[in-house]
């Protein structure tokens, strides 16, 4: 699976589960580098995600953001298809 069709699969998920805010840049060669590719707000849960292909690897620019983002209280994880096949994405999606 490639991380596009692994983003098309998070995001109908989390649309579905009434995650109201959600963001997910289009094109992110003007972004600055390493941001996460989705930002989920819902109630007090403020949720960041990097995608992966199964073979995909963070850049450091990538792992710099998870860090800071992780030590300033978020949430900021790793997706990749194997989170997505073993139903973690969608547990953590289900947490309120």
């Amino acid at each position: 699976m490639r991380e596009d069709e692994l983003q098309v699969l998070v995001l109908d998920l989390a649309k579905m589960l009434r995650w109201p805010l959600i963001y997910h840049p289009y094109d992110s060669r003007r972004s600055t580098p390493g941001f996460p590719d989705l930002v989920l707000v819902r109630g007090k849960r403020l949720l960041f995600a990097e995608l992966k292909s199964e073979k995909g690897k963070t850049r450091p620019e990538q792992r710099e953001w998870l860090c800071a983002l992780t030590r300033a209280g978020a949430e900021a994880l790793v997706w990749s298809p194997r989170d997505w096949r073993s139903g973690d994405i969608e547990r953590n999606l289900l947490r309120h």
